[in-house]
């Protein structure tokens, strides 16, 4: 607890025995007796103990011009009830609120506690070096391209690429992963993560407002502001319901004592009227259930950047999905030999000789496999021919790697096949020799996170791609989706997610996954954007609405199930605390409900609704 909140504690259990002891001194029968005067203050002293602030804060809201919250209905009606004579009620509706109020406070610092956690991910200093010399400075006052010294224990302050040393590297806040990465140099690392064990020295690739330190702090920062429209409707109906309330309760004192004569007793329950009245058990656990998943899908490297989209993921029935990078790992392997007239590591030694002088990601994965099974051949004359491939001499050979119009300009005879992937042709002295085909790899968990999806009741999966027809069927087969469309520049992705927005269910959401990097304006066309790998991805961060930061797409299904059970949360939140305070309502009419039946609508609904909604922090 924090110093407020103890000095809070010390305040009820001070009140609470200065009650006990007021409970304790004898009615008197006659008013204005030694006996009666001792009664009252006792419990005008735990009254004030337990609730200056509350009356004090009433004052200066009505001074405000904010007059129908919380602090006006307690304080009217635990005044009312010591007008009246209820000495020891209207100490119990203070005391009891005070108790609630504590309550909030605890709970809510707990929900914010993951969140607090991620705020410390902010690095408060960066050892810079320069001139030979080591410099402690503020993480925004390094420039790009310095080198900063990271030691054993200390956070990364800047995103940067390792010039010196190795070591093993905690990003659990970030990814919620445990298992450190080992890393070295070459590798790039990102702002927020921790070293652990060995010295690192890192050229700064980023100033400090672009890391992804500070991106996320700000996403973390701003979260709250994007309410959910649940919350956005509590707090509409808070300022309605509660004047409504107070003026039933004026109703109740007034009209009925004129035709019965009973002013006490009529007053009391409109007293009760204004206890049952308070809307705290809404306007503080939808927030605080909304905050808590937001908290808890964060220990899960779950990144929402506010409720509305928390709301809306619990609502989505069609999900979308890029392929490459989201239901693929991106990079590209050799996953097909086929040779004619030469062995297969002939081709591979051929293939990768030529195109060594390219950085194309297909390229490098044909040398890389080439490198596996031993040394690469030295090509002469290397030359790229733009939308055909390369043309190298290799071993006083003539070699041609590239694609189908590469061996029709050459005069050779390829063999028609069909192979999933992207295939490579090569021809050794203008005669084919066969291809190789190289494929993005599939996501190990990409099938279970669709089987999850579908056991979660998402009504129609899709798969959009610009990758050829064959290839795009045998990865939407291999994952599980429902539908697939190939061959798709960016602005017919955007097309194809409008004509499936118009197709949705009704009263349901479409959610579009893809890699942040060029599926910007599907993720911004879709009710609910979700972007892969946002471990050091600026464009995921700023483009969706939910980052699963560890690139894992296992944590798609868990967000969707923190998301409905958080939403779920919320309605059982909403209509407990509704059909409880209706009832005491009226059983007070009929004489059955009192103060203390009250106090449990108002005190006793909100803490077990900060309760339940505490259970989102801990949805797995």
């Amino acid at each position: 607890m924090s110093r407020k909140q103890k000095k809070m504690l010390v305040r009820i259990i001070a009140a609470a025995m200065i009650f006990a002891a007021g409970l304790f001194v004898p009615e008197s029968e006659e008013t204005f007796s030694v006996l009666w005067f001792v009664r009252l203050g006792v419990f005008l002293c735990a009254y004030f103990t337990a609730g200056w602030d509350i009356l004090w804060k009433a004052i200066r809201n009505i001074a405000h011009g904010q007059v129908f919250d919380e602090n006006f209905l307690m304080a009217i009606a635990s005044v009312g009830a010591m007008v009246i004579g209820e000495y020891s009620e209207g100490v119990a509706v203070m005391i009891f609120y005070q108790v609630g109020e504590l309550f909030q406070s605890v709970a809510v610092g707990r929900s914010r506690k993951n969140i607090s956690d991620m705020m410390d991910i902010n690095p408060e200093f960066a050892n810079v070096e320069r001139n030979g010399e080591v410099y402690e400075v503020e993480p925004d006052e390094v420039q790009v391209g310095e080198t900063v010294v990271i030691k054993p224990g200390e956070r990364v302050p800047l995103d940067g690429e390792i010039v010196f040393g190795s070591s093993g590297m905690n990003t659990a806040a970030l990814t919620g992963e445990s298992a450190p990465r080992e890393v070295t140099v070459g590798d790039e690392v990102i702002s927020g993560s921790v070293n652990i064990n060995g010295l690192l020295k890192i050229r700064v690739t980023k100033p400090y407002s672009d890391s992804t330190v500070a991106k996320i702090l700000e996403l973390v920062e701003n979260s709250s502001e994007n309410k959910a429209k649940t919350e956005n409707f509590i707090t509409r109906f808070a300022r309605v319901y509660t004047p409504i309330v107070v003026i039933a309760a004026l109703l109740v004192a007034v009209i009925p004592p004129l035709f019965t004569g009973d002013w006490g007793g009529w007053i009391y329950k409109a007293l009760t009227f204004l206890v049952v009245s308070c809307p705290c058990a809404l306007v503080i656990s939808v927030p605080l259930s909304y905050f808590g998943g937001i908290g808890g899908a964060s220990r899960h490297g779950i990144m929402i950047k506010g409720a509305n989209y928390l709301e809306a993921l619990a609502k989505a029935q069609t999900f979308v999905f890029d392929k490459t990078g989201t239901l693929t790992k991106g990079s590209f392997a050799v996953s097909e030999k086929y040779s004619e007239g030469i062995s297969e590591s002939e081709l591979l030694a051929y293939c990768a000789a030529a195109e060594q002088i390219s950085n194309h990601p297909i390229a490098v994965s044909i040398v890389n496999a080439a490198q596996s099974l031993g040394d690469i051949p030295k090509a002469e004359n290397a030359e790229e021919l733009a939308g055909f491939g390369v043309k190298a001499v290799v071993d006083g050979k003539e070699i041609a790697v590239g694609n189908a119009r590469l061996m029709e300009k050459i005069g050779a005879k390829m063999t028609e096949k069909s192979s999933v992937g992207t295939i490579v042709h090569c021809a050794v002295d203008g005669k084919y020799c066969g291809y190789i085909t190289v494929s993005d790899e599939i996501k190990e968990n990409s099938k279970e996170a669709l089987v999850e999806l579908k056991r979660l009741g998402a009504e129609r999966t899709v798969m959009l791609t610009g990758d050829r027809e064959i290839t795009a069927n045998a990865v939407a087969k291999t994952v599980g989706v429902d539908e697939v469309q190939s061959q798709l520049l960016p602005d017919g992705k955007v097309k194809a997610v409008e004509e499936l927005y118009r197709g949705k269910l009704p009263n349901s959401t479409l959610a579009y996954v893809g890699d942040g990097m060029n599926d910007a304006p599907s993720l911004a066309r879709a009710d609910v954007g979700i972007a892969m790998g946002g471990l050091g991805s600026d464009a995921a961060i700023e483009a969706a609405d939910i980052v699963l930061m560890n690139d894992n797409i296992q944590n798609l299904p868990l967000a969707v199930r923190i998301a409905r059970k958080t939403r779920r949360i919320v309605m059982e939140n909403i209509v407990f605390a509704l059909a409880v305070k209706l009832a005491v309502l009226v059983l007070t009419l009929f004489n059955i409900g009192n103060m203390w039946a009250a106090v449990f609508a108002d005190v006793g609904v909100s803490v077990i609704a900060i309760i339940n909604a505490m259970r989102c922090m801990r949805i797995k």
